[in-house]
């Protein structure tokens, strides 16, 4: 029988993509412990559920360009395509045009499984726009789920129109239960045809998004929680937000860093807020999970996003590219059951296979005292394998091995420092960067990796390693752990030695 350290032996699912199909999260499935017809809602939910995003795509349409509250740390744009965050899109499109597109790229891309509203603005402060896209769909393409995003301040009084439609997950953004610490994240609320500024209006929306999380669940509809982390404003707060968002109900919590970057041109931004470290997110995210199911392989998605996680189609499927196709939705559907059915029976026989060869790393003779937990770099393309050249990871997915498992903490992004096939050309400030994005960790393990980034690797105290191409993270992660403990790394862990950002 072969034996599988921690994880799946490699499997190939229709298409899959994105992130790597292995993990990204703890690997005990989160959703294990939770009612079957909540499982049934959520297990091809690629923003509800870990092992999902690894295997089927969701898109957003843009057709909420108003929003209701003012945050510091959004920006919305319209016609952006340079920039991947929340708020910012290429294109506002109308609700017919957004249906359009819809069951396009659900013709196109058949692992689309979702379909969410999150702006730019606040789809419940356009409620017409909003509720006219959903109530097409609902008829045109009913083997779509339905999603939305909101901040929560209109949506006790449409709670009940939500529910009409084929929607059963909605996603909040409550960054904060105490009307103090939320007048610096607020500067104001649009509430009864006025602004309200400062505390006054930071009490009206917490009061707004408790009220709405509770009809919401109340109606069975799953809630998913969005936090922003702010160091110095929130940070401190976060797990109270976490407690009481679930004794309210709520589904999952997801902690996302603050995007902070000036060239946003957000309030924070320009003022100099700083984002949290990945050391700061991750003790916080830690935290929180103690109290709460933790989403940990969001990737902050543009209004407008269309695709698997950690990948954008939107340039495929502009307006101008899809207004003269036909689609024939009837046959389009058909594919697409079959290719979910696909992707069901290799979740399925990936599971079994799981099952019958999974073992623990508490068995493979570490010392009890060599278990300090190591943080790895992977570089995938996909498929729960490493297959990718050091040099041409646009993010790396960050393993955490320790003497009783391996579990997903987070992803990176980084910088392109290499776009040839064979060579990479002068990149050393981009380099620098890559490394100085790797902070923390000890390993990187990738397919293929050049010597000038091998050397930087190792001086700045990482080591590279090119001998697990091909293999699963999972497996890959804890061999290289139980090599560090046979060796003696374990005993200490290295000073790090990275060098500062240029």
């Amino acid at each position: 029988m072969e034996l599988t350290v921690l994880g799946q032996s490699q499997t190939t699912a229709p298409e899959a993509g994105g992130c790597a199909s292995s993990g990204c999260g703890s690997n005990d499935d989160q959703l294990n412990h939770l009612p079957e017809h909540i499982r049934a809602k959520v297990h091809n939910h690629p923003c509800y559920s870990e092992e999902a995003h690894h295997h089927y795509a969701r898109m957003h349409v843009a057709v909420a360009p108003a929003c209701n509250i003012q945050c510091h740390y959004c920006n919305r744009k319209y016609d952006c395509s340079n920039e991947s965050r929340p708020g910012v899109v290429s294109e506002l499109l109308t609700p017919d045009q957004a249906v359009k597109k819809v069951m396009t790229v659900a013709a196109n891309i058949p692992q689309m499984t979702v379909l969410g509203i999150a702006g730019p603005g606040d789809p419940l402060a356009n409620p017409e726009r909003t509720f006219d896209t959903f109530r097409q769909l609902t008829e045109k393409a009913p083997d779509i789920k339905l999603c939305v995003s909101t901040n929560g301040l209109a949506l006790p009084e449409l709670v009940d129109e939500l529910c009409q439609h084929n929607i059963d997950h909605v996603t909040m953004t409550i960054n904060c239960v105490d009307p103090d610490i939320g007048a610096q994240i607020y500067p104001w609320i649009f509430w009864k045809n006025r602004r309200v500024y400062g505390r006054k209006g930071a009490e009206i929306l917490i009061k707004q998004q408790q009220k709405g999380l509770q009809m919401l669940v109340d109606r069975g509809i799953l809630v998913k929680v969005n936090s922003v982390m702010i160091p110095g404003v929130n940070d401190k707060h976060l797990e109270e937000v976490s407690k009481a968002v679930k004794a309210k109900g709520a589904f999952l919590h997801n902690v996302m860093p603050l995007i902070a970057e000036a060239e946003h041109g957000t309030f924070y931004g320009v003022m100099g807020q700083r984002g949290p470290t990945h050391d700061e997110l991750q003790e916080l995210q830690d935290a929180c999970s103690g109290d709460m199911n933790m989403m940990r392989h969001c990737r902050q998605c543009r209004a407008d996003a269309v695709g698997m996680l950690g990948e954008d189609r939107g340039d495929e499927f502009t307006m101008d590219k899809i207004e003269a196709v036909d689609v024939d939705y009837a046959a389009a559907m058909v594919k697409r059951a079959e290719v979910h059915a696909a992707i069901e029976a290799t979740l399925a026989a990936k599971q079994q296979k799981k099952n019958e060869t999974f073992i623990s790393l508490s068995s493979l003779s570490i010392p009890k005292k060599e278990s300090r937990p190591v943080l790895m770099a992977i570089a995938t393309s996909g498929g729960g394998i490493i297959n990718q050249h050091f040099g041409h990871a646009r993010e790396f997915l960050i393993y955490e091995a320790n003497a009783h498992d391996v579990r997903f903490i987070s992803h990176r992004k980084t910088d392109l420092y290499c776009s040839g096939d064979d060579t990479c050309g002068d990149g050393e400030s981009v380099l620098q960067k890559t490394i100085n994005a790797l902070k923390g960790c000890e390993v990187v393990l990738c397919s293929k990796i050049g010597y000038e980034p091998w050397g930087m690797l190792e001086e700045a105290g990482i080591m590279p390693n090119g001998e697990h191409a091909m293999e699963a993270i999972e497996d890959a992660v804890a061999a290289v752990y139980k090599e560090m403990g046979e060796k003696g790394l374990l005993d200490k862990k290295p000073e790090t030695k990275q060098r500062a950002t240029a």
